[in-house]
């Protein structure tokens, strides 16, 4: 007991420690220290290092400086987040794969109830005093498809042997206090707002941990930079920095402004990163069909090599409900987005489904915009099933992270004669890359949808955190003006690849639609390569690549990264989609070009400079 105790107050002085020196890095960034990330490491390298450091009681800021990035976007996780679930497993004699944080209160229990769904495993779901307001049982059940049995219990004794996986929910309030029973599979313990922590017992309880990890990188977040700073003051024993109340003024700000921007006519809605206001879009779209089309199929329509993030969703969701299933809709380079629609929606007519569609305007990374008359003609069109009767219409869910600012919902506009919903992540444009926070908005004719939408962000607890409502507040407003700046170099330096490179292909849009509005700051670069065989050009071609953004990256190291973000306030980001925002596509659906992305705010000139050299050094 006393070693332990001793073990305790040592880890306890060490993060006091870290706390003082930290890197202002791991606080403020969505992303840190991607020159030294290993994405087969994610995690595990960080905290090894991170270890070795506590064993030799090196806190020294230009140490934990040259830690390795412990994941490639806060969303999964960060260095806060790793070293909050190093100090929980630590002081509990776990490993710390064992111990994951949440933003959401609710999510880590749909991960296990999501794994147990798949394994046909039963779930007990075990509290104290009352369950969250929000675990609304009746709707995980008849939407999610979820079981599960609930026991209220006066102590941890109480708990029995059970056949199947018992999670015990505590709201006590020290998120680190935990205690363990052999017969709990997992502890939730919850503090709201800062988040949830979840702990994996045992190792017969193994398989869940990356199966959990993946509900936290693709339907949620993990627990937020500022609130784990929160989280391991308290465990410190030290004053927690208590953030100023002005979620209900921030929350209006950003609520108005979207609608500014936007022109939609429904509330927007604000999530705690794009993946989670998607979740909440899918969900609820699946809720409204269940009540409204009972018994009919539904199809989510889904470009194959779109978002890695997006085609991910779709699938693990249609995973888990027999009545929904994806849609391939190719919609880059020879494959025209409003034929293909044509074909997906006559077919689904035909089948007496119903239509959900998700698709990026302009599509990531070919940055290519459809024929929007067109395509507003095939969503409207009236179609009939096999039977002869009228089909149910579609839902175009548009993801316009690229262009926001492009009004496409308002009265009068492009969309608003069919039903249709858009959102962004709110780490790209809107926040400036200071947050992860996403937000849809609906058009007059999907206004119902949204109240579902809401509900299951809800349900999640996926809704923006106080810190992302005011970090939206202060960026929002200074949006359309970033883009048109970022605009303007980004065309001024494709313009300069055509010139010094003629033999790459850029995929950009043209004079003509950025006239229309379509204003992006993103473009892919195809560069030319030399071979005798396909495989041996296409091999040049990706070490090309490398080449390219690895001197990019080399000589400008204070504006040039190795990112997939976009909308940043500064500097110029580099990446692969094929082994970055691709990451979970089918393989000849990737895309192995360089995208980039700039900003308003960046030495052009030197970036051309740079260019130059590359071009004379191929």
């Amino acid at each position: 007991m006393k070693a332990k105790l001793m073990k305790n107050t040592n880890i306890i002085q060490y993060i006091k420690n870290v706390l003082d020196n930290m890197p202002t890095d791991w606080l403020n960034l969505t992303t840190h220290r991607l020159d030294i990330y290993n994405e087969a490491l994610a995690k595990t390298e960080f905290l090894d290092q991170f270890e070795t450091l506590y064993t030799t009681n090196n806190s020294e800021i230009t140490a934990l400086s040259e830690l390795p990035t412990a994941f490639d976007y806060i969303r999964l996780g960060h260095p806060l987040s790793c070293v909050l679930e190093w100090a929980l497993a630590k002081m509990n004699d776990i490993h710390p794969e064992h111990v994951i944080s949440f933003s959401s209160n609710t999510t880590p229990i749909l991960a296990v109830l999501r794994k147990n769904l798949l394994d046909h495993k039963n779930t007990q779901i075990v509290h104290t005093g009352t369950l969250p307001a929000i675990f609304d049982g009746d709707l995980l059940s008849r939407v999610y498809g979820y079981t599960f049995d609930t026991l209220k219990v006066d102590n941890l004794e109480e708990i029995p042997a059970y056949n199947g996986s018992t999670v015990f929910i505590s709201e006590q309030e020290a998120i680190f206090d935990i205690g363990r029973i052999s017969n709990i599979d997992f502890y939730v313990h919850l503090n709201d707002p800062l988040g949830s922590v979840l702990l994996v017992n045992g190792a017969q309880n193994e398989s869940y941990i990356s199966e959990i990890q993946h509900v936290r990188r693709r339907e949620t977040i993990a627990m937020t930079p500022a609130n784990c700073l929160v989280a391991l003051q308290s465990l410190a024993n030290l004053p927690t920095d208590t953030p100023k109340n002005t979620i209900a003024t921030d929350k209006a700000k950003v609520i108005d402004t979207i609608a500014t921007i936007t022109g939609a006519a429904t509330k927007a809605l604000v999530g705690s990163s794009g993946l989670s206001i998607q979740y909440a879009i899918m969900m609820g779209l699946v809720h409204d069909a269940l009540d409204n089309h009972k018994g009919k199929a539904i199809k989510f329509v889904v470009p194959p090599n779109c978002y890695g993030g997006t085609n991910d969703q779709a699938r693990r969701v249609a995973a888990c409900i027999d009545t929904v299933e994806v849609v391939d809709l190719p919609v880059d380079g020879d494959n025209d987005m409003v034929q293909s629609i044509h074909t997906v929606l006559d077919k689904i007519a035909h089948e007496d489904a119903i239509p959900y569609i998700i698709a990026e305007i302009p599509t990531n990374p070919r940055v290519e915009v459809p024929d929007l008359i067109k395509l507003k003609e095939a969503l409207q069109k009236k179609r009939k099933t096999a039977t002869g009767e009228i089909a149910v219409d579609p839902v175009f869910i548009l993801d316009q992270t690229f262009c926001p600012n492009v009004l496409f919902l308002g009265e009068g506009e492009i969309l608003s004669t069919v039903r249709a919903i858009s959102y962004a992540s709110g780490s790209k444009f809107p926040s400036g890359g200071k947050c992860t926070a996403g937000y849809c908005v609906g058009n007059k004719k999907a206004a119902t949808l949204m109240n579902k939408i809401e509900t299951h962000l809800i349900v999640c607890d996926n809704e923006a955190t106080a810190l992302q409502y005011e970090l939206l507040a202060e960026q929002l407003p200074s949006m359309n003006q970033r883009i048109q700046e970022a605009y303007k170099n980004t065309r001024e330096f494709v313009t300069f690849i055509q010139e010094v490179l003629p033999e790459a292909k850029i995929n950009f849009v043209s004079e003509a639609l950025a006239a229309q509005g379509f204003t992006p700051s993103v473009f892919s670069l195809d560069l030319p390569t030399k071979g005798t065989t396909e495989e041996e050009r296409e091999a040049y071609k990706r070490a090309l690549n490398h080449t390219l953004i690895n001197l990019m990256i080399t000589e400008i190291p204070n504006e040039s990264k190795y990112c997939v973000s976009y909308g940043q306030l500064k500097g110029c980001y580099w990446t692969i989609p094929a082994t970055s925002t691709q990451g979970t596509t089918k393989e000849g659906d990737k895309d192995y070009i360089a995208r980039v992305a700039l900003s308003g705010n960046m030495d052009l000139a030197l970036h051309k400079k740079v260019f130059s050299d590359f071009v004379k050094g191929m």
